[in-house]
């Protein structure tokens, strides 16, 4: 289907663009927010990939799909703003090499409707990178090789990516839930 709307935005007609934009729109601005961890940022980011995508449709290939190619600019995007804004996070290492003994399992402490503002709000505290690979591998269901392809990573570093996030991941909601099992007793 987006080979039709590319031949028809190539061939003058620029209202068939808009097939792109509704297609793709959500996965784009959660691409970018996971980046960006700012909805107004995350938008721009978007649209700016949209007038890119736009301008430079003539230049696609197809040696992959549209949406490969569409969301490698969304990323690249989102990085460029994420570094001109000075917001890209490191968080310092503060574990240990052996996990707490008295760690906290997510079913635990919560129900299920918290569980999503706990991963959400842990997501915004690990490196942009990291909670990209997250994004794309168990929210979009990527394979570590289209993962590849979107974000220009290779294969090993997409892995590593993906094993440093969980782990993060796993810190970080140990760290919230720790709190928040706290205020509970």
């Amino acid at each position: 289907m987006d080979e039709l709307y590319i031949k028809k935005v190539l061939d003058g007609d620029i209202d068939a663009f808009r097939y792109f934009v509704h297609q793709y729109k959500d996965k784009a601005y959660n691409l970018a927010f996971s980046v960006l961890k700012n909805e107004f940022d995350a938008r721009d980011a978007v649209q700016e990939a949209y007038i890119i995508a736009f301008r430079k449709l003539g230049k696609f290939r197809g040696r992959s799909k549209f949406s490969t190619w569409f969301f490698r600019i969304v990323i690249n995007e989102a990085l460029k703003s994420s570094k001109k804004a000075g917001k890209e996070k490191y968080i310092a290492d503060t574990r240990t090499e052996s996990v707490d003994p008295g760690h906290v399992e997510i079913n635990d402490i919560v129900s299920r409707d918290q569980q999503k503002y706990y991963i959400d709000l842990a997501m915004q505290n690990i490196p942009s990178k990291e909670a990209l690979a997250l994004t794309l591998f168990y929210i979009e269901e990527y394979s570590v090789e289209e993962i590849r392809e979107i974000t220009g990573w290779t294969e090993s570093n997409t892995k590593v990516l993906l094993h440093r996030a969980r782990k993060s991941m796993y810190h970080e909601l140990n760290v919230l839930l720790s709190t928040e099992k706290k205020t509970l007793y």
